[in-house]
């Protein structure tokens, strides 16, 4: 393990939020963070990418950094490849990695920032995809039990961008390797949400393969998301709403280019259309302000707070209350 002290988190965080550690402790290993466990319990938080989470406030106590890493192949047949990924492996590259090795199943998931070990916890997803539609198992330490655990797909009580590290479990346990199926042949494609057709048409791509989805994804996500590196953000800040279908049908009379999804428990509406309509996209006060192609994209343009971030998150949210009657929720995690 490593111990910096006082610490800014600032390159740690996708918002370039600079708040500081009291102390900041990088974990390799499993045993390492079972051992810091058995001596100190559970850290005042624990980090992976910095990519879904706000900071409001510098950290008292300790940060614990899951900085695992690792590959390898757990099982394979004809049709298909488990492979097991340390916790500390950044998420894009593992997509990138599995595509050229010709595997099928992350695809749509290509450029979603942050690390493999946070996936679970939010159950990741764009473009009709969603972790839970590859996933296999997690690994990790159980803080209140100072033990190693292994949860499966059930285990994991996914739901949209939910889990039961965000319930029952949160702040109970730390994340540290993730095995994902994915497909060697047959693929199981993914082209009927968002853009991804019209991309593929643009650019004359009549063979439908997983490379040439991720290419699709990773230039309409370009387009409209700014890239962290640049401008400091954590990608969508708000869920997309699911919202009983009377509230939908009603709102659709007056909006009808509304977007609308079914799914399991009502109707989800897109929330970067509702804060767009509402007049907020390009909306910019100081050093914060929402992103100028993506509504539901809260940004930090230099050197903002994430007190501001967030009182400009509230406004957002109850305007798009006050106006259409659906109470947005946050999906970054606010510390």
């Amino acid at each position: 393990m490593i111990v910096q002290i006082n610490k800014s988190l600032k390159k740690l965080n996708t918002f370039g939020i600079d708040q500081k550690a009291e102390r900041l402790i990088w974990a390799h290993s499993a045993e390492e963070i079972l051992n810091y466990v058995n001596h100190h319990g559970a850290p005042s938080l624990v980090l992976g990418g910095g990519s879904n989470m706000l900071l409001t406030q510098d950290i008292s106590g300790d940060v614990l950094k899951v900085d695992i890493h690792g590959r390898k192949v757990v099982f394979e047949n004809d049709d298909e490849v488990h492979i097991r990924f340390g916790a500390g492996e950044n998420w894009h590259e593992i997509v990138l990695w599995t595509l050229a090795q010709g595997l099928g199943g992350l695809e749509n998931l290509s450029l979603i920032p942050g690390n493999c070990g946070t996936a679970p916890v939010q159950n990741i997803g764009a473009y009709g995809v969603e972790l839970k539609d590859c996933f296999i198992s997690c690994e990790g330490v159980h803080i209140e039990d100072k033990c190693f655990f292994e949860l499966d797909l059930d285990g994991c009580e996914f739901g949209y961008r939910d889990s039961i590290f965000k319930n029952t479990w949160k702040n109970k346990a730390i994340i540290t390797r993730i095995t994902l199926r994915l497909s060697k042949r047959n693929h199981k494609l993914r082209l009927d949400y968002g853009a991804i057709k019209e991309e593929l048409a643009n650019k004359d791509i009549s063979e439908h393969t997983p490379k040439a989805i991720s290419n699709a994804v990773v230039a309409i996500r370009k387009r409209k998301l700014p890239d962290p590196a640049e401008i400091g953000n954590s990608g969508s800040f708000f869920k997309n709403p699911i919202v009983p279908e009377e509230l939908a049908n009603t709102l659709q009379e007056t909006y009808t280019d509304m977007p609308t999804y079914t799914v399991e428990g009502g109707i989800k509406i897109a929330a970067g259309w509702l804060i767009e309509k509402a007049g907020w996209k390009g909306f910019k006060d100081g050093d914060v302000g929402v992103h100028k192609n993506q509504a539901l994209v809260l940004v930090n343009y230099s050197d903002a707070t994430g007190a501001e971030v967030l009182n400009l998150a509230h406004e957002i949210i109850n305007d798009v209350h006050k106006k259409y009657g659906i109470l947005l929720q946050a999906e970054v995690n606010l510390i």
